[in-house]
């Protein structure tokens, strides 16, 4: 049977109202990422990461999905081999529009992680630097994100699933972030269709056979029709 790697990335859920932090405006345009996205800026300022932390849960609990996350959750329920969606984001789109088969990569907002026990809990929906991890006691709670600097999870189990896969398709990615920069490489190589759904072309665009541009809430239910056509 057929397997579809799916990557997707901030572009998917850009039409749902969640903001990259290459977009002018919005959360991330009044911080720097060296700020609230890696460990040394939390260790500077906790305060500040859980605060805008504490408004990007909020932005993604009021959020909804848009008619690309309901594609690729129609995708996967009718589909007669293996869809897996394999997220850069750390909303919980995708799982709200239906899709079951997810591997968050960059963590969850949904989550908080102890940096002393590394025991893990849903996240309530305002945090900050005094809880206390609910197993050890230690106030050391962050956002179960991955920062920049840091290492993406799942990683052993995605490399797999991308050299099995007979179409790998990346969605809303600007191609300059690794390791998920280089998917679509691995991929091809392991003999997998590339294809590229985005708004624009990536900077690794030269890595894909196909490449679809335009929004993602068009051209991303136009592409599964495709699929399940067949």
């Amino acid at each position: 049977m057929e397997k579809i790697v799916l990557l997707t990335g901030a572009g998917i859920s850009a039409e749902s109202g969640l903001g990259t932090f290459r977009d002018e405006g919005g959360l991330w345009a009044q911080h720097r990422i060296e700020d609230v996205a890696t460990p040394e800026g939390f260790a500077r300022d906790p305060s500040l990461v859980h605060r805008f932390y504490n408004a990007r849960r909020v932005q993604a609990a009021q959020a909804a999905p848009n008619a690309a996350h309901h594609a690729l959750a129609r995708l996967e329920a009718a589909c007669a081999g293996e869809v897996l969606i394999v997220t850069q984001n750390v909303d919980g789109l995708h799982e709200a529009a239906g899709s079951r088969n997810v591997l968050h990569m960059h963590g969850t907002l949904a989550g908080a992680l102890c940096g002393a026990c590394d025991h893990r809990w849903p996240a309530p929906m305002e945090m900050s630097p005094q809880d206390c991890c609910p197993k050890c006691t230690t106030p050391a709670t962050r956002p179960d994100v991955v920062w920049f600097g840091e290492m993406p999870y799942h990683m052993d189990e995605i490399w797999t699933h991308l050299e099995e896969a007979d179409i790998f398709v990346a969605i809303g990615t600007s191609g300059q972030v690794y390791p998920a920069a280089a998917f679509g490489q691995h991929a091809g190589r392991a003999g997998a269709h590339t294809i590229e759904l985005n708004l624009e072309a990536s900077v690794n665009v030269h890595d894909f056979t196909d490449m679809r541009q335009g929004l993602a809430s068009v051209i991303v239910p136009a592409w599964v029709d495709e699929v399940l056509r067949r």
